[in-house]
């Protein structure tokens, strides 16, 4: 864990291979959003590269994806249920939209990281959030 330049902690995150579009970065430091519950940004240790994720646990999303049992095994994680899920979120003119085909899950315990591109088509790939 590490404090960033606004006093945030940031948790060390790794991922078992690089997400699609950001090879060769696998090493990451996840900090919470101040003020936005369950809005963290995502920065590359290495590269000036940022997402916005959005932790699905606290947003109501309806959102269960079944994350396969070789995703689970390259982070380390023989339960889903420990999974934290996140989604990418980008901001636009008309609202904020997340990725639902390719979450990012991570172990708690160990920080290890995967994105997922899910097979379940019923997932947008661009979903409007609508407030509740």
């Amino acid at each position: 864990m590490t404090t960033t330049s606004a006093g945030q902690t940031a948790v060390a995150i790794e991922f078992a291979t690089a997400m699609p579009g950001l090879s060769p970065y696998t090493a990451f430091s996840l900090a919470s959003i101040v003020g936005v519950e369950g809005l963290y940004a995502l920065r590359a240790v290495d590269a000036d590269v940022r997402l916005f994720l959005l932790e699905t646990a606290v947003v109501d999303l309806e959102y269960a994806p079944r994350i396969p049992v070789g995703i689970r095994g390259e982070i380390g994680a023989t339960d889903a249920d420990v999974l934290r899920t996140f989604v990418i979120a980008n901001p636009s003119d008309d609202g904020v939209h997340v990725n639902l085909r390719a979450p990012i899950v991570v172990h708690p315990d160990t920080g290890r990281a995967a994105q997922v591109i899910l097979d379940d088509q019923d997932y947008p790939i661009r979903a409007l959030l609508r407030e509740h």
